[in-house]
């Protein structure tokens, strides 16, 4: 079904991330490193990898370098940060320099199944606290993530701004065509439009640039 690669020091963080796969994504191809350079080893054999799951502490690491490493060194496979760390500001950063999300290791195992499903279906992902935390600092300060111009949110269809109202709460492209009863590829077309129409480049800008927005002024009109 899918191919991974678990990146990480910790063997049994890895029997435990391997047993998620295998239930969560049953016939799927599973394979181990320690290392970075054991993961660099894995991307140049193994081209066709659908996701590789990596540890941001493992040894070759040096913190946030590495992952810009494995983003050159594989930069059409995505990368989902596994780790201890919770700084919201590293998580934010990790995000920046090119993973597709970011997973504690402290998530209960469902949630971590959803999150490597979002992440295999196309979207971004982070842990919604994580957003609600970024979300409320994004309020005391709009320095980092500036809120969107009034013209630009004027510029979406109401059905538009419903789907951006719901990705602001962390929802996932499922949870929101269920929410708003439409199709999930429907709400994949209305993400890409959003994306387009607020000039932002992936899915993580939008939701904390969408923190102070009265989504009842604008759906009202």
């Amino acid at each position: 079904m899918y191919k991974i690669l678990i990146a990480d020091d910790h063997p049994l963080f890895r029997e435990a991330i391997h047993s998620v796969i295998s239930d969560g994504f049953p016939g799927s191809e599973v394979m181990e490193t320690a290392d970075l350079d054991g993961a660099l080893a894995l991307t140049v054999d193994h081209d066709d990898l659908d996701l590789i799951l990596l540890d941001l502490n493992m040894p070759g690491m040096h913190g946030l370098g590495g992952l810009i490493n494995l983003r050159n060194s594989a930069p059409t496979v995505p990368v989902v940060i596994v780790s201890a760390e919770q700084d919201k500001q590293v998580v934010l950063q990790a995000i920046t320099y090119g993973a597709v999300g970011f997973i504690t290791k402290s998530s209960p195992r469902s949630q971590m199944t959803d999150a490597i499903e979002q992440i295999l279906n196309g979207n971004v992902y982070l842990p919604p606290d994580i957003i609600r935390t970024q979300k409320a600092n994004t309020r005391r300060s709009h320095s980092e993530h500036p809120p969107f111009a009034p013209e630009l949110l004027q510029a979406l269809t109401r059905k538009q701004l419903l789907v951006l109202q719901r990705m602001s709460k962390g929802e996932s492209n499922k949870q929101i065509a269920y929410n708003l009863d439409i199709a999930e590829t429907t709400v994949k077309a209305h993400v890409s439009a959003i994306l387009r129409k607020l000039n932002v480049h992936n899915r993580v800008q939008a939701i904390l640039s969408a923190g102070d927005i009265d989504f009842t002024a604008y759906l009202r009109r």
